[in-house]
């Protein structure tokens, strides 16, 4: 995959300067292009400090191979809902972590697809672009190059890549149609949970939700649309104004637990952002698993 740029005027001092303003390559990037002499000017090798002219035609080429070996590759059936040269997007579905641990060593989405990119010959680091627990379900993005990785992480810190998810949630809803705008702190003494923090210690989280539906045994459907990514934000949000994802014993109680469903009922079902290569707006969607699906049976209102 390469970027490429002719140049239409003399604002760009050099070869660098107009790397980092027309495509927004940072400086690690660039210290790799330079050390793989990945970058290029009418068709030579160029040094970033080399002036640029009318008409010159500037290459970034961002297939060389990096070390990958930190993950173990292991074979699994991935479910692709899309790829390209940039992207590989998969449905993940639910008790399968996206990052090798301890616990997970080989049995991670990651290992899955470090043995992906092993058969289609891509040596590339394994980039995970969003974040879901292990035991939600739903879409999760890769880039296949650090390029794409800096494009889309920009997109999340600027708010214009979009991340929306049904959760069922115990109880019916006052408020329809809301925002839950509180901040989030990791919980003293955890490692792991996350509470509403108001004495101004928390990072800024904001959620924002329509009820779809509403159950005939005291549950809701609902559709929530992420302004900020905080570690278990929507399941901390919605525990915290008394309505806990249903299957949510860290948030919820015992009393929570359906033997429909064995996790909270979670899934990142639609994501929405700028192509970094093509700039064409994308959409992706996922029905919901089939657990999920399972509990909404004969419960429509």
């Amino acid at each position: 995959m390469k970027l490429s740029c002719i140049v239409t005027n003399l604002k760009y001092e050099n070869v660098k300067q107009m790397l980092k303003e027309e495509f927004g390559i940072s400086d690690r990037l660039l210290l790799k292009l330079k050390a793989n002499q990945k970058i290029y000017r009418n068709s030579r090798i160029a040094r970033v400090n080399e002036e640029v002219h009318r008409n010159d035609v500037i290459e970034v080429f961002l297939d060389f191979e990096e070390d990958n070996s930190n993950i173990v590759p292991t074979k699994m059936d991935l479910s692709i809902l899309y790829e390209d040269e940039a992207l590989l997007i998969l449905n993940k579905p639910p008790f399968l972590p996206i990052h090798p641990s301890r616990m997970h060593y080989e049995d991670s989405l990651s290992n899955g697809v470090k043995y992906y990119f092993e058969q289609i010959g891509l040596k590339k680091k394994i980039r995970p672009i969003n974040r879901l627990d292990r035991d939600t379900s739903g879409i999760v993005l890769f880039a296949k190059n650090e390029y794409v990785q800096e494009c889309l992480v920009r997109q999340m810190k600027q708010k214009c890549f979009k991340k929306e998810y049904i959760a069922i949630v115990e109880g019916i809803l006052e408020k329809k149609i809301g925002t839950i705008h509180l901040p989030i702190a990791r919980k003293l003494g955890s490692i792991i949970e996350r509470e509403v923090c108001i004495d101004g210690c928390g990072e800024e989280a904001i959620t924002h939700y329509e009820v779809m539906k509403e159950t005939s045994n005291n549950q809701s459907v609902v559709n929530i649309l992420l302004e900020t990514g905080r570690t278990h934000q929507i399941r901390v949000h919605f525990s915290y104004i008394g309505h806990p994802i249903v299957g949510d014993t860290l948030y919820g109680s015992c009393n929570n637990m359906t033997p429909v469903i064995q996790r909270q009922a979670l899934h990142a079902y639609q994501v929405s952002f700028l192509h970094p290569i093509t700039k064409e707006q994308m959409t992706f969607s996922c029905p919901l698993p089939e657990d999920m699906k399972t509990l909404l049976v004969c419960q429509k209102r």
